[in-house]
């Protein structure tokens, strides 16, 4: 096995540059995340997947592709998928009044057409030489968080891990990985982390009640988690991506996950403002990684000349010279284990297959 590769980055447009070329040859890079930036249309995104796997084979190519309004691709035939609520709201209609009403009918319902959008969105984006999707969202919907809204399932905990299980069955099917996000919630919180570092006060006990519950009950599939840039100050005074107490004891250890951990992307304002001060990318990178992720995402640096990403790419360097950061073999085989296993149906015989058009009837 290769060298644990941690850093997912990105590339500022939809072709690849010599520059992209040379950041992504790097051995500490990954895998890269792509975004509506470098969508042209279906051919072109076919063309620069290649392009990356011709850079390093076992690149990791992921994207935020979760439906609703996180989705990067939706032009050129790409299915524009619900947000991850309209399920939620599935399983709760149980029919009308009299005749048409049957206990549990919507549970069921709901569950076969979030499975139906999980293959949708495995299918199509691996059809395309996508490798992986952050999804699905985990955090359960109180209706106070901006960021989260309609991303989220539903309030009940139960309700949220049993759609999503039928959602990760159908990305299993299309032979793809997925992401529960963002651990252990992020639901309870008003601030945006991509501006802010929201708080949650609550005690570990009514989080890991509540909003961390579907994590150990999905702890046979899920394949990856993020953290929440979100300090939960009762359990420790930094966001949980870069708290050993909650990956490592918390979740790790106390909920027995074994899976892959992402930090989320850290050019957000909740990921370089660590016990009070602002720190470097590398620092944060560095942080992240000691505190139990396997990868870190740096995200939309690569706009301009991109100077943060080779800052990035730089200090890591110097930090494996000095000792500040050592490879994980078992981080490694988890980033690997992530990359699909099974050949991707071509676009246009996927659009004849049987069970992807039956799927597409389910959909709400």
């Amino acid at each position: 096995m290769s060298m644990h590769a941690p850093l997912i980055i990105d590339i500022a447009g939809t072709l690849l540059t010599d520059v992209d070329r040379a950041r992504l040859a790097h051995p500490l890079v990954g895998g890269i995340i792509l975004f509506k930036r470098n969508w042209q249309d279906r051919s072109a995104l076919v063309q620069l997947c290649a392009d990356i796997k011709a850079v390093k084979p076992d690149l990791l190519i992921s994207v935020d592709h979760e439906g609703g309004r996180v989705q990067r691709f939706r032009t050129d035939g790409f299915t524009h998928l619900p947000p991850m609520r309209a399920f939620g709201e599935m399983w709760m209609d149980d029919g009308g009044k009299g005749r048409k009403y049957r206990e549990g009918s919507g549970a069921m319902r709901a569950m076969n057409a979030a499975t139906a959008a999980g293959y949708v969105l495995g299918t199509e984006l691996r059809a395309c030489g996508v490798d992986f999707s952050f999804t699905p969202v985990l955090d359960l919907d109180y209706g106070e968080s901006s960021v989260i809204g309609d991303r989220s399932f539903h309030r009940d905990p139960r309700v949220v891990a049993t759609l999503a299980r039928s959602l990760m069955q159908g990305l299993l099917q299309a032979g793809m990985g997925n992401c529960g996000k963002h651990f252990p919630g992020h639901g309870f919180v008003k601030a945006d982390s991509h501006v802010d570092i929201p708080v949650d006060k609550r005690s570990l006990t009514a989080i890991l009640d509540e909003d961390a519950a579907p994590y150990p009950w999905l702890s046979s599939v899920l394949t990856a988690v993020m953290p929440a840039h979100v300090i939960y100050p009762k359990v420790d005074k930094r966001p949980a991506g870069f708290s050993e107490k909650w990956l490592k004891d918390i979740l790790r250890a106390r909920l027995r996950y074994d899976g892959a951990i992402f930090s989320d992307d850290l050019s957000m304002e909740g990921a370089r403002r660590i016990d009070g001060a602002l720190i470097s990318y590398t620092d944060a990178a560095l942080t992240a990684l000691n505190a139990g992720c396997d990868m870190v995402l740096l995200c939309n640096q690569s706009l301009g000349l991109g100077e943060h990403v080779d800052e990035l790419l730089d200090g890591m360097d110097a930090a494996l010279r000095d000792g500040r950061w050592v490879p994980d073999i078992d981080s490694e085989s988890r980033r690997v284990s992530l990359l699909p296993d099974t050949e991707p149906q071509a676009w246009d015989d996927l659009m004849r297959q049987p069970a992807y058009l039956q799927a597409l009837d389910l959909l709400p």
